[in-house]
């Protein structure tokens, strides 16, 4: 008799303990669950404000465009010569380096 009312305690503390071990993982997975819903929420209202804020760049290059063509036409011919002049300084300055390693691959010998 006593045996099995051991055993019937030992059972009671292992049903007692999974109920523990449930309601541990219920609790977690709850607090899992809303913290992915904030993630969410976060990540939602980064985006709308990033959306935002590119929305206005857009219209202000958009105004800043839209302006006077002659005036951006102007602009984008300096900048581009300036670029173009960037451009040719660069390979003026390593144009005798790659001069220099085109030669040596090509009179170099490999079996």
């Amino acid at each position: 008799m006593e045996s099995s009312r051991g055993g019937q305690n030992g059972i009671q503390l292992l049903l007692a303990a999974e109920q523990e071990a449930q309601h541990i993982v219920n609790t977690a997975r709850t607090a899992k669950q809303a913290r992915l819903k904030q993630a969410k929420e976060e990540a939602e209202k980064e985006i709308a404000e990033f959306r935002a804020y590119m929305e206005a760049e857009f219209q202000r290059k958009l105004e800043q465009t839209s302006g006077d063509s002659g005036a951006n036409v102007k602009r984008l011919e300096l900048e581009t010569d300036e670029k173009i002049e960037h451009l040719k300084t660069e390979a003026s300055r390593v144009s005798s380096d790659v001069v220099k390693m085109l030669l040596r691959h090509v009179t170099t010998v490999k079996n």
